[in-house]
């Protein structure tokens, strides 16, 4: 069987999406199947430049394919008569960012437009795939509640699953993500200027823009805590491992996050994870006062939860370790997604 992945690429940026993406050829491969990436260049601004990649999506013609595995807009929009849709996620400035802070789209002379145009070929062509799946039950319910189209959430394990171990807690909390606004490192160097104890937060990641990083160095020079802050920018896959090792817990509190491979590194690290209540794709797996803590997104509300995991250690390692045995419990496998996308 020759199967192919489709899936979108922007430029030099490199994110969970692609590393999917890879993982998902790779475990196939291990199935047997012949299984190659297919990635479209995308890019969404500016907004007109959206209805050009729908239309190229949708004009393109692969039939020596046994079966499409498509991933992302406007890639899952290419048809075929064997496809099969795991949404990782929509373009979300036309669903549930439209008109929010972080959204690009509807300041656009033509952005509502490009919106209806978004929401009738999501509407109208993924409910003709063979299957629809969701990376999570988040991304389920947007689908649901936006377009009416029922998906059935399918986990998946973070990259190198299997590598990922625990040491006895440090004194710092470890904030490993994109540098980016939906990720809210400026929320959580907010809470850190409210804490009562000397709560210190390790960061790491590529930034996706200059200005939000210079916002959140400043913020932490103007705020005075600068000495509590360590940045570490890009690390390698094995720093990243033993900085989850050694840390007290996990920071991961991002606007309605699709799915969210820090969560789950945290549970295999043994780290309880503090979120929000609007993160989104955490929830499905941070049980609060059992494996971490869900907090308001609010900095007062955040600082309250840092420091207690920084007060009361031994707890801290009780909810880590549950977190460990939850994701134990939930049998999260790329055996178990492959026979689902093949059947």
């Amino acid at each position: 069987m020759k199967v192919l992945v489709l899936s979108t690429m922007v430029p030099f940026v490199h994110g969970g999406a692609e590393e999917l993406c890879d993982h998902l050829v790779g475990n196939l491969r291990l199935a047997g199947v012949d299984a190659e990436a297919f990635r479209i260049p995308f890019t969404w601004n500016p907004a007109d430049r959206l209805i050009d990649e729908m239309v190229i999506a949708r004009t393109l013609r692969l039939d020596n394919v046994d079966r499409v595995i498509a991933l992302k807009f406007p890639a899952y929009l290419m048809p075929h008569p064997r496809k099969v849709i795991w949404v990782l996620h929509q373009h979300r400035q036309a669903y549930d960012l439209w008109r929010n802070p972080l959204d690009d789209l509807s300041s656009h002379a033509h952005g509502a437009d490009v919106r209806t145009a978004i929401h009738r070929a999501d509407t109208e062509l993924i409910p003709q795939a063979r299957q629809v799946f969701a990376n999570s039950q988040n991304v389920a319910r947007r689908l649901k509640t936006y377009c009416g189209v029922d998906a059935a959430p399918l986990y998946h394990p973070p990259p190198d699953a299997g590598r990922f171990y625990t040491r006895p807690a440090e004194d710092f909390l470890y904030f490993p993500s994109r540098i980016n606004p939906l990720k809210r490192q400026d929320l959580v160097l907010a809470a850190l200027s409210q804490t009562r104890l000397p709560v210190r937060v390790c960061f790491s990641g590529p930034t996706d823009g200059p200005a939000f990083e210079r916002k959140c160095a400043e913020l932490a020079q103007r705020s005075g805590f600068a000495n509590r802050v360590q940045s570490l920018d890009a690390v390698s896959e094995e720093e990243k491992r033993d900085l989850y090792a050694r840390s007290l817990g996990v920071l991961f509190p991002p606007v309605d996050e699709d799915y969210g491979y820090v969560t789950l590194e945290a549970m295999l690290a043994h780290k309880p994870v503090i979120t929000c209540k609007d993160s989104g794709g955490p929830l499905e797996f941070v049980v609060h006062r059992e494996t971490g803590l869900v907090a308001e997104p609010t900095p007062e509300a955040l600082a309250a939860a840092m420091d207690e995991l920084w007060e009361h250690r031994e707890r801290a390692a009780r909810w880590g370790a549950a977190g460990r045995q939850r994701y134990d419990d939930l049998r999260i496998s790329w055996s178990y997604v492959t026979e689902r996308l093949l059947q």
